[in-house]
Order: C-alpha cells, then sequence, then structure tokens
C-alpha cells in the first residue's frame, strides 16, 4: 500500500461549496490506486474516453468527514450527484515519477446521513499525453491512462478507500477524447444521467482495477486551485469561409468556450481556438500555435448533440489559448446559439495596482498582467497555446512582476519543489519543468535555470518568508557546483542568452549573459547561506563569486565603460549585478543611456535586456531615458506591439509568434519599483520596513499604484506640476517607513497617510 509524507506548507482556500484545507501532519495511505484496467504497452497505444468511477457508502452523520484525492492527470469529484468545489484542472501537473499532488476537502457539511455516492471523472491532462510533439511527453516514463486514489476519514480513521469495491464506466462515458495538446470531444447522446446519485444502478458497471501508482511520492496542494476567474462576451462576430461563425473574444485568454446550441440528434458542432484570424477575417490561423504538434488536431474541441432543448457545453480537461474561436456546423443540422469564453488560471488573489497619465504605461501595465495570469494555469508558462510548458527563463524574468502584483508565494513553492524533483544529482537542470528528460542540453543554462535560485529569494525578499529557500537550500548549493563543472576558467559558455533579438546579428555572446548570471546566483545562494546561518558556505561562495567577477571584467570590461562589444545587454547585466566597479560605474551607465539615446531609445535587446537595461538606466540616474525605451512608438519596442494591436505581450519584437508570452514582462515591475518607488528591501524583506524612491520621469506626470505587502497596504500617489512634485502616501499602522524624494532629501513615514512637496531639480533624471 502507498506511503507518503506531506510537503509541509501552511495555506486555506474556500473552493466555493467546500472548504479546502491544508495539512501539517505526516499521514500514511492505506488506499490503493485504482483504474479502468487500460494497458498502456506502446507508445502508439490509443487516446481513450475519461473513465468514470463510483462508490456507494454510508454515514452515521456523525464525526467530521474529510477525503484525501488524487486523479491524475485531472479529475472532477462528485458527491451525491453534486461537483464538489469550484476548481478545474486538478491536480497541478507535476513529475508524476517523483511527486504528485493531492487535494483535502472538508465534506463535514455535504455528507448526508445514510446513502451517499462518490463519482469520480478522469482526464488524461499531462499524465496521459499521447500526441506526437516536440517535447516527448508522449514518451516519458511515467505516461499511463488516468488512475486515481482516494481516502475518506471521518474522525481521523479510514471510512472508505479505493479499491475493486469501486465501479467504473470504462468507455461508454461522453467524454469521447480528451488530449491536452488537442482538445477535448464530447457525445451528449452517450451521457449517463444520474451517475453519481445513489439511486444510480450501476451494476453493468465493471469493477475498477488495481494498479501501480506513478512512482512519486504524494504531497498536498497547497497553492490556490485552478478557477474560471471570468467569462466574456465576443467583442464581435464574423462569418467563416467553412461556414461557420468566429468569435473575436477580444483579447488573449486562456480556457476554452462554452457554447449553447440546438439542432438534431447527432450533429457535430467543432470548436477551433487560435489567437489570429487571416487577412481576409474569414478563417482562423494556426500555423505557429500548431507547428510543434505532430499528430492530431491543435486546439480543436467538438460537441456531439443529443438533440431536443438548447444544450449547454463546454470541456472539462482541456485548455486552450485564444484570442478567436471558429465554431462550425461538421455534421448534421444545428444552431449556434450562443458562445462565451471561459477565463481559466490559477485563483491567486490580485495584490497589486497601477495607474499613470501616460495612458500607454497604463495600458501596458494592464495587458502585462493579462499576460502573466494567461500563462500560470498551475504552473508559470510561456504560452497557454503552442507549449504550455513550464519554461525556466520566462518564469525567472517575469518573478518580480508576479510577485509585485499577486499572492503567488504557494504557487511558486509548488513549482519551485517541482524543479527540485527534475534536478539531475549533479545539479544539472533542464530549461523546461516539468520535464520528460528534453531540455537539459538546450534550452537551459544558467540565465533559464535561475528560476530555481531567484525565484525563491524573490520571495523571500517580497513576503519576507524563508521557507522556500530552508527547503531547497541543499540543492541550490548543488546547482552553484555544477555551474562550476561548465566554467572554463571562471566564464559559462553554455546557456540560451539574450533570446528574441529581433536583430541576431547583435546579440550579445552568451559567455557574457551566462557568466553574468553565473555570478548573480552564486551571491544569491552565498546570501541565502547566510540567512540560514551556514557561514562556511556563504564564505566559499563569496569567494567564488569574487572569482568569477574578477574573470569577467579581465575577458569583458575594455575601459571607457564598455563591456564586450558594448551591447545594452551586457552593459545592463554588468551594472544591475554587481560585477562593474564602483569607480567605473558612471561610465558604464553613460555608455548605456547614451547608446540607448541615439537609438532614439528603440530596444536593442531580447529579453534578458528587457528586463535589466531599463533597471540599470532607473537606478543610475538615467529615468528619463529608461521610460522612453518603454514608450517610444517604434519598432522594435512595447508600444510598437500597440500600434499593431496588441492586446497581450507578444513573443517577438515583430510579432511573427506567439500573441501571449510573459518573457517581456519584468516591465510591470519597473513601474512598481521605480515610478510608483515601491522598493523591495534586502535588509527589510516581506516589506517590513518600506521604502518608497518614486522617479518622475519624462513623459509621466501622474502616478497611482499600490501594493499590498504582508506588513499592510503600501500605497502611493504621485502627480508633478511644472517644476514641483507632490506625493500622497500611505502605509500600515506600525510599519516603519522612509520615503527618498526627487529632491535628494529623504522624510519618515507615519502610519496612515502621508504628504510630501518639494521641488524638481533639473536634470535629476537624465
Amino acid at each position: 500500500m502507498p506511503e507518503c509524507t506531506v510537503f509541509l506548507l501552511q495555506s486555506t482556500f474556500n473552493h466555493g461549496d467546500a472548504v479546502m484545507i491544508s495539512c501539517d501532519i505526516e499521514r500514511k495511505w492505506s488506499s490503493n490506486w485504482i483504474s479502468a484496467g487500460f494497458c498502456l504497452n506502446n507508445w502508439q497505444a490509443p487516446a481513450r474516453p475519461a473513465p468514470y468511477f463510483r462508490r456507494a457508502f454510508e454515514w452515521d452523520g456523525r464525526g467530521e468527514a474529510v477525503v484525501y484525492l488524487c486523479g491524475l492527470g485531472y479529475y472532477e469529484l462528485y458527491l451525491n450527484g453534486e461537483k464538489v468545489g469550484d476548481h478545474v484542472l486538478d491536480p497541478v501537473v507535476t513529475q508524476y515519477d517523483r511527486r504528485a499532488r493531492y487535494v483535502k476537502y472538508d465534506l463535514s457539511s455535504r455528507l448526508r446521513k445514510g446513502a451517499n455516492t462518490f463519482g469520480v471523472i478522469l482526464g488524461s491532462g499531462w499524465y496521459n499525453l499521447l500526441t506526437s510533439e516536440v517535447w516527448h511527453f508522449d514518451k516519458v516514463s511515467w505516461n499511463d491512462y488516468p488512475k486515481l486514489i482516494l481516502e475518506l476519514e471521518i474522525d481521523g480513521k479510514v471510512a472508505l478507500r479505493t479499491d475493486e469495491s469501486w465501479k467504473c464506466l470504462r468507455e461508454a462515458g461522453p467524454i469521447t477524447f480528451t488530449q491536452l495538446r488537442n482538445g477535448e470531444f464530447y457525445d451528449a447522446r452517450k451521457e449517463i444521467p444520474g451517475w453519481s446519485e445513489n439511486s444510480f444502478d450501476d451494476s453493468a458497471w465493471e469493477k475498477a482495477k488495481i494498479i501501480p501508482g506513478p512512482g512519486g511520492v504524494l504531497t498536498e496542494q497547497v497553492m490556490p486551485p485552478c478557477r474560471v476567474t471570468r467569462t466574456l462576451r465576443p467583442a464581435r462576430e464574423l462569418k467563416s469561409r467553412s461556414g461557420g461563425i468566429i468569435y473575436d473574444i477580444g483579447q488573449p485568454v486562456a480556457g476554452w468556450a462554452r457554447i449553447r446550441v440546438r439542432g438534431e440528434r447527432g450533429a457535430v458542432v467543432r470548436l477551433r481556438y487560435s489567437e489570429l484570424i487571416n487577412d481576409g477575417e474569414d478563417d482562423i490561423d494556426q500555423s505557429n500555435i500548431s507547428s510543434f504538434i505532430l499528430s492530431g488536431e491543435t486546439q480543436t474541441d467538438r460537441y456531439t448533440l443529443k438533440g431536443g432543448d438548447e444544450e449547454v457545453w463546454e470541456p472539462r480537461f482541456v485548455y486552450h489559448g485564444f484570442n478567436f474561436v471558429e465554431a462550425a456546423v461538421e455534421e448534421g443540422t444545428a444552431e449556434i446559439v450562443a458562445l462565451e469564453a471561459r477565463v481559466v488560471s490559477t485563483g491567486f488573489t490580485s495584490i497589486g495596482s497601477f495607474e499613470s497619465s501616460n495612458r500607454e504605461l497604463t495600458t501596458l501595465f494592464e495587458y502585462t498582467r493579462r499576460s502573466f495570469v494567461g500563462n500560470f494555469v498551475g504552473i508559470p508558462t510561456d504560452c497557454p497555446h503552442r507549449e504550455k510548458n513550464g519554461w525556466t527563463g520566462d518564469a525567472s524574468l517575469a518573478s518580480e512582476t508576479g510577485l509585485f502584483n499577486f499572492d503567488l508565494a504557494s504557487s511558486y513553492a509548488e513549482w519551485i519543489q517541482t524543479i527540485a524533483d527534475v534536478q539531475r544529482p549533479n545539479g544539472q537542470l533542464p530549461g523546461i519543468i516539468p520535464s520528460g528528460g528534453w531540455g537539459f542540453n538546450w534550452g537551459s543554462g544558467p540565465v533559464w535555470d535561475s528560476a530555481f535560485i531567484l525565484i525563491p529569494y524573490n520571495v523571500y525578499l517580497y513576503t519576507g518568508d524563508r521557507s522556500i529557500i530552508e527547503r531547497n537550500y541543499g540543492q541550490m548549493r548543488q546547482y552553484i557546483r555544477f555551474l562550476e563543472t561548465l566554467a572554463d576558467n571562471r566564464i559559462i559558455e553554455f546557456g540560451l542568452g539574450d533570446w528574441c533579438h529581433y536583430d541576431h546579428s547583435r546579440i550579445v555572446d552568451t559567455k557574457v549573459t551566462s557568466t553574468a548570471y553565473s555570478y548573480c546566483e552564486t551571491v544569491t545562494v552565498a546570501k541565502c547561506a547566510e540567512l540560514l546561518g551556514r557561514d562556511g558556505d556563504a564564505a566559499e561562495l563569496r569567494a567564488l563569486a569574487a572569482e568569477i567577477r574578477e574573470a569577467f571584467n579581465k575577458a569583458f570590461y575594455h575601459g571607457g565603460g564598455t563591456y564586450a562589444k558594448g551591447e545594452p545587454t551586457a552593459l545592463a547585466l554588468a551594472l544591475e549585478f554587481g560585477l562593474c566597479p564602483e569607480k567605473e560605474r558612471s561610465a558604464v551607465a553613460a555608455k548605456l543611456a547614451g547608446h540607448m539615446e541615439n537609438r532614439r531609445c528603440r530596444a536593442d535587446f531580447g529579453i534578458v535586456g528587457a528586463k535589466f537595461v531599463p533597471r540599470a538606466l532607473a537606478a543610475n540616474g538615467y529615468a528619463d531615458t529608461a521610460c522612453r525605451i518603454l514608450t517610444q512608438p517604434d519598432f522594435p519596442g512595447w508600444v510598437h506591439w500597440l500600434s499593431r494591436g496588441a492586446t497581450g505581450l507578444w513573443e517577438n519584437w515583430d510579432g511573427q509568434a506567439s500573441r501571449n508570452h510573459i518573457m517581456f514582462g519584468d516591465i510591470a515591475a519597473w513601474m512598481m519599483q521605480y515610478l510608483a518607488g515601491i522598493v523591495p528591501d534586502e535588509k527589510h524583506p516581506g516589506f517590513s520596513e518600506v521604502t518608497l524612491r518614486p522617479l518622475p520621469a519624462a513623459g509621466v506626470d501622474r502616478v497611482k499604484a499600490s501594493h499590498r505587502a504582508p506588513s499592510g497596504q503600501i500605497s502611493v500617489e504621485w502627480e508633478r506640476d511644472g517644476g514641483e512634485f507632490r506625493l500622497t502616501a500611505r502605509i500600515g499602522d506600525g510599519v516603519p517607513g522612509r520615503v527618498e524624494l526627487p529632491d535628494g532629501s529623504s522624510r519618515t513615514l507615519a502610519a496612515g497617510e502621508n504628504r510630501f512637496e518639494c521641488g524638481l531639480p533639473s536634470g535629476a533624471n537624465k
């Protein structure tokens, strides 16, 4: 019988009509894993319909009832004919041969005295991906048909477990096909009324089969669940060349469509999802999002009508990334009455806001949040359509935007645990998490791998909670040892670099980016060692960092403020990571600002520079230049995207690939930290002491922003009028704070509202 030790995290979330509660004790399972009994004995095995399971039981009406459940890949739990909770796409994807997540529900108020019935539907999810694609999830070691384990406790004693007493409907259910990368098909003619109710006759159902589990430990899922967070009506409707309707949702989203249809029995409605439509606006364009899918359709759902009254349907076990949905009657006669977009993401809480007098900045902030949310369906992803992969580089670069705007500590903690699960004994990491073995020798490297180092530290910096560092420190330290094996005289060439520069001939050498990041990661792990009282490790790491810094400057600094060939990303990394000697900082900053101004502030960098160039400029006296980079209208640049109709962040400056990527998304964090001036402080993690340092950059006359820190709400509102600067700031009771005003003065912040005025010195921001 399987056993598990619970991963210790504390959290409580309300799941609609059920309460999801955390567990802080070790528990052992007496239940068995069960399945419908299919054997996945070759890589060409067919996709099977979603299996249904049920089990009737009695309850005497006494005691606290708690159920524990893991259903792989995804599950829905029913009790007495009603779905339990409002979460979707549970449990979150993990490295299944190392770890799977279970969910715990308090059902004390839901059980009936006397007869009760559990029902469970299983979807393939990430566990049973059979689609051929370039990342080889169809060939991973854990791949198997869906399975589940469930245990009901009454007052702490096991009252019901999964075993052969459960009944199973193997292939006759209505969800006839469900593959995360292809889509979901539903045949309403096969619906099973009352299947999870007490009165249902299951005599024709088969016994469930006891099978081995996925191979990893079972630990509790304590992060917020995925939920349907919004329902959007289409912004417009267009007629497609196939005779169907193209619904324009008006923005990029992750989720699926809900349709209302009526028609004859057996009629089939096909839904195809895409980001783009063709120039004639009569067909959707899936060319980019289908480019890595090697078998089957891409983002295509089908609904077969049962006939009669109006029917409503939406998928259960897949999600898509889309701006457009084409709905067409593929067979028979039917009418598509209406379609809505169901927007899905991890249900974390919003804790940040920003608006300004500059319309483009406010819009970019909103669109960055939109792309961040659309790329967090259980795990942080690169895009919600073409890949859905947990690319580490994207997550690392966007983590501060995430932490300024959303309550992410538990969500990041669970994904970081998956990184630790995937890590090889020598410390090596792949570029996507989870991974079936792809991405260790391409798609990774110090820049991408930084997610395992910088996200835990950023969680500590923004929340004050160091538990994520405590849990992962040993493997973070092992990663630094791995980096040493890649280095030649402390210089590292391996890895992806300043990805998605618009001009490949202008990309900075990966030796610069990989070595700079190896220094940053070594310094960060040294800080973690100091935090945990590991003085020996800290000293060793500080010495290593000094050697890397010396080697970096010897190899790449040529004097006169120039690193490498003068690429902005090289200059910015030297400034931001502390690689640049103090006496050279002003020369390097001036070189960076001059380069960008000579290019009329058009982006001359990829995703690494997109984060660090604006930061390095603002931190070294060139906030005006930094702000012009964000707001100038020409290609390449963020506002150029807006002029081309962007409603989210794009993957490339030229817009030729994904239209919903987060890797260029640090700009929202930049607005919060530099324009609004809400500064994370290593000396006071979690904003235990508030530091405000607003920078009234050119082109911005007013800013209003807020961040709900663990220490309380921080609110900033400033405006400038000619040469005068006025600031209103609010912080929580009992929280010390200070504000550094643009005239160079420093003032103390008191609890509640604070008002300050000062003159704006000319040339304060060059």
